[in-house]
């Protein structure tokens, strides 16, 4: 693997790869025979990089105070996080105005270079609200390296940075069109097409990477949503019926958990299609994930169901819904 991520890190450095429109020698060749969807699923199945795989190696972690050998901030030491790097990945100018003391600010296109310095403890990935971290730790867990964001962001760091409470709601309760019935099949649709001019799937993962990173307009907040579901491809990534007809679900959204690359086809490759979870930052992990598989399309609802149905989740379970911050110490650039 190591050798796999040096090799990795070079292809990312190099603009040699093009997914549309150019002409060159291989135009005579097939989106088949350049390899895309297949030759890549087929690599992060060998690489034990599935989706399951990586939602199961615990990718969040809150910033609780270190006491008897847990949590990760110590508060004896201006509130550094000593286990990781931490990467700020929010704008320069809200970097400037407070962040973790020790953190490096690191833009989002450059998170996997810049994690080549970086790689002799985890990285910890910090943005305003713990749902963009999410695309920076999923690039960084594709490209070798562990990674993790830091739940709800800084808005869980101090109040002077919240951006959580003021957005969540109970929208959805007594609404026609948050309803607790049964859900439709799973539909089957054509996997994702697209061109590249490598066989390689170490520079196609690469490549769809930078893309993904790149992406802007990747999430939604659900208020549109809500009021009109049946325009929208909403899909429902919760576990089980307790919680997708217990709590409820937009009309018409299909349950799509758990993913993987036999039910994968149930998404549309070629249409807008939004997927929920809790809060926000399990679909921004996922929806990153199926962005880099060639699903462009696929976008994240911001704030999950704490926007939605934000006291009934709490009573069903307080760890996934937003209540406070924190009040730890943080530097400011002057």
């Amino acid at each position: 693997m190591k050798k796999l991520f040096s090799y990795f890190l070079v292809v990312m450095l190099i603009p040699a790869f093009v997914l549309t429109g150019c002409k060159d020698d291989n135009d005579d060749i097939t989106p088949a025979d350049k390899g895309n969807f297949t030759t890549l699923k087929n690599y992060l199945v060998d690489q034990n990089l599935e989706i399951g795989t990586i939602l199961a190696d615990g990718w969040v972690v809150a910033p609780a105070p270190m006491v008897d050998g847990s949590g990760i901030v110590d508060v004896e030491n201006e509130c550094t996080i000593p286990d990781y790097h931490v990467f700020d990945i929010r704008g320069e100018s809200d970097f400037n105005n407070g962040h973790i003391k020790g953190a490096i600010n690191v833009a989002l296109t450059d998170i996997v270079t810049t994690a080549a310095d970086y790689s002799d403890k985890p990285i910890l990935v910090v943005c305003k609200t713990g749902q963009t971290a999410g695309r920076g730790a999923m690039a960084l867990r594709l490209s070798g390296f562990q990674a993790k964001v830091m739940k709800f962001g800084m808005s869980y760091w101090n109040t002077a940075f919240d951006l959580w409470t003021g957005k969540v709601n109970n929208f959805g309760v007594s609404n026609p069109n948050w309803v607790t019935t049964d859900g439709p099949e799973l539909p089957t649709n054509e996997l994702p097409q697209w061109e590249t001019t490598s066989t390689d799937p170490v520079e196609i993962l690469a490549a769809n990477i930078n893309t993904m990173l790149a992406a802007g307009e990747w999430g939604l907040i659900s208020d549109d949503i809500l009021a009109n579901p049946t325009a929208y491809n909403t899909y429902n990534f919760w576990k089980n019926d307790e919680e997708y007809i217990g709590l409820g679900h937009f009309v018409g959204a299909y349950q799509f958990k758990p993913i993987n690359f036999d039910n994968i086809n149930a998404l549309p490759a070629e249409e807008d299609t939004y997927i929920y979870c809790f809060t926000g930052q399990t679909s921004s992990f996922v929806v990153s994930y199926l962005q880099v598989l060639g699903y462009t399309n696929a976008k994240s609802i911001l704030f999950g169901a704490n926007r939605i149905i934000h006291d009934d989740l709490d009573a069903y379970n307080p760890i996934v819904t937003w209540h406070h911050s924190y009040d730890y110490t943080f530097e400011v650039n002057n």
